[in-house]
C-alpha cells in the first residue's frame, strides 16, 4: 500500500512540475496584428489580460538601415478592467485603425494612432 501511495504522489508532483513549467508558454500576455490598411506598415499590440494597446511602425532614415517607431497608448488606450482582450483589424483596405474586443463582455472599441499616441473610442456592445 505504502508503494502504491509513493507512486501516486511521484506522478502528482512530476505533473504539478509540467504544468508550471508549460505555464508560461501556454500563457503569451500579448497578441500582435497589423492594421488593415495595406499601405501602411503598421502592427498594434494588445496586452491579452489588460486591454492596454500600443503600435510601432518601420520608419525609413536617410542614409540608414531605418528605425522602428513606436506609439504608447493615450487617451482609451490605457489598461481597461481585467478581462480577455483581442485585437480584429477589420477588411477596410484603408483603415489604419483596429478593433479591440473584450471577448468575454462583447465590447468593443476602434483604435488607431492619433498625435503620435494610440487612442481608443469608448467600449460598447
Amino acid at each position: 500500500m505504502s508503494n502504491s501511495l509513493e507512486k501516486l504522489v511521484r506522478l502528482v508532483v512530476v505533473s504539478s512540475l509540467c504544468i508550471v513549467a508549460a505555464g508560461p508558454a501556454i500563457a503569451a500576455p500579448f497578441e500582435f496584428a497589423p492594421a488593415p490598411q495595406t499601405d501602411l506598415n503598421r502592427v498594434y499590440r494588445i496586452d491579452k489580460a489588460t486591454g492596454e494597446v500600443g503600435a510601432c511602425q518601420f520608419q525609413l532614415k536617410e542614409g540608414g538601415v531605418g528605425m522602428t517607431i513606436c506609439f504608447a497608448a493615450g487617451e482609451g488606450a490605457g489598461p481597461q478592467a481585467p478581462s480577455d482582450y483581442q485585437l480584429v483589424p477589420s477588411r477596410h483596405e484603408r483603415e489604419g485603425g483596429i478593433f479591440r474586443v473584450n471577448i468575454r463582455t462583447g465590447e468593443m472599441s476602434i483604435c488607431y494612432v492619433f498625435d503620435d499616441k494610440v487612442v481608443c473610442t469608448p467600449q460598447a456592445k
